[in-house]
C-alpha cells in the first residue's frame, strides 16, 4: 500500500486562503533585513506567502498584512518592486 505525501499548505496574507505552498510565492524579511521575492521558498529568514495575483498584493498592501506577518514596516517602493519583480517573473496574473 502506497503511502501519500501531505502537501504542506500555506495562507496568503492577501486573500486569506489556503493554498499548496508551491503555488504561492514567498516574500522573506531577510537576517540582513533586505526585502526579497524568493523564489525557491529556502531562503532564510522569516516568510510570508501570497497568491500571484496582483488584487492579492494590492489587499496585503492596504490591510498592512505583510507588514505584519514580517514583523517589519515596509517602505512603499517595496510594494512598487515586489510587484514588478512578481510581473518580471510571471507571478502575476491579472
Amino acid at each position: 500500500m502506497q503511502r501519500l505525501r501531505k502537501v504542506p499548505l500555506r495562507k496568503c496574507v492577501g486573500c486569506q486562503e489556503m493554498f499548496p505552498k508551491r503555488e504561492l510565492v514567498r516574500v522573506v524579511l531577510t537576517p540582513e533585513g533586505e526585502v526579497a521575492l524568493d523564489p525557491t521558498g529556502k531562503r532564510n529568514g522569516r516568510g510570508a506567502y501570497l497568491c500571484a495575483r496582483a488584487d492579492c498584493l494590492k489587499q496585503a498592501r492596504k490591510r498592512k498584512s505583510l507588514e505584519r506577518a514580517l514583523k517589519q514596516a515596509i517602505p512603499e517602493g517595496i510594494y512598487d518592486e515586489l510587484a514588478i519583480r512578481l510581473q518580471e517573473a510571471n507571478f502575476l496574473a491579472p
